[in-house]
């Protein structure tokens, strides 16, 4: 960057190696926009990004695919199946939305993401099953026990092959090792804490070959970090990267729905700028890292 050439004297900063992994195309990142709730949301979403000249690989919702109905699903399959881009729907029940006191306790919401007994994991799976039966191929998961029975399905090809399993930040791993349990019950790609430094990032790609997703930008209920102009360094050490752009002094969305679908549309409308901003800065970082381009492989496009 031009800011090397005014700081001279100055011991250039330490990076930790190059990632040396890529996605299938041989693509270092692809662009993520998180909470998108919804058919028009989702719509907004591609109208934004055609706009900006921004590409969009993927998209994930967190009010579960349970709270939208079924041609509101086959209407969002339809939509990203024809710009090439997958969506990974949340799976429904959850503690803090049933009975769980303690999930709502100050020192519960660790549970929260989590499915409560058979109760909830019968309707997770039936939830999972009813996406995909409306084209859906992404599901977005924070139960370690649905993910595992989730896999086991996809293995005895009770579930298709080609859907993909990511997993929710509310299950994010914090160390290597538990990122590595992860691949090995299931998982196809996993979110990690929003506030991880290139060393802890450079660890977690040195312990697995699952591609990462990570907020350059999360919501306040995340941490709220900020930090898309560092893109260039954070790809560069955890690619394959799904590069995620949160938003942070927004509202929260979940659960959504009509009442609040135009701060839902706005808000996602953001997101895509923000994207623009921050591949604004990944070209003037002078690196070459390439964006997978629509449709590329290992994405979970909708089938409607």
């Amino acid at each position: 960057m031009l800011a090397d050439t005014l700081l001279g004297e100055f011991a250039p900063e330490t990076l930790p190696s190059a990632s040396l992994l890529r996605f299938p195309d041989g693509a270092d990142f692809r662009i993520e926009i998180p909470s998108v709730e919804g058919p028009r949301v989702l719509a907004a979403v591609v109208d934004e990004a055609s706009r900006r000249g921004v590409t969009v690989n993927r998209v994930s919702q967190g009010s579960g695919a349970m709270l939208q109905t079924e041609s509101e699903l086959r209407e969002m399959s339809r939509i990203a199946s024809d710009v090439g881009l997958e969506i990974s729907l949340f799976i429904g029940p959850r503690e803090e939305w049933g009975v769980s006191a303690m999930s709502r306790g100050p020192e519960g919401a660790a549970l929260n993401g989590s499915v409560r007994g058979m109760r909830q994991l019968r309707y997770a799976v039936e939830d999972s099953l009813r996406a995909i039966e409306c084209g859906i191929r992404g599901l977005l998961i924070a139960d370690l026990g649905l993910l595992q029975v989730l896999n086991q399905a996809r293995e005895k090809n009770q579930v298709p092959k080609d859907v993909v399993f990511k997993v929710s930040v509310m299950k994010a791993p914090s160390n290597p090792a538990a990122l590595k349990l992860l691949a090995t019950l299931g998982s196809d790609t996993v979110n990690l804490p929003t506030d991880l430094t290139l060393a802890e990032l450079a660890e977690m790609r040195a312990a697995s070959t699952l591609p990462i997703d990570l907020y350059v930008e999360a919501p306040d209920s995340l941490g709220g970090v900020v930090r898309g102009n560092e893109i260039a360094d954070l790809v560069t050490v955890s690619s394959p990267l799904y590069v995620k752009f949160g938003l942070r002094n927004s509202r929260g969305l979940y659960p959504s729905g009509l009442h609040i679908e135009n701060d839902a549309i706005a808000i996602a409308r953001e997101k895509v700028r923000r994207a623009e901003i921050s591949l604004e800065w990944l070209k003037r970082s002078g690196k070459t890292l390439v964006q997978s381009k629509p449709g590329a492989p290992g994405l979970g496009i909708p089938k409607p």
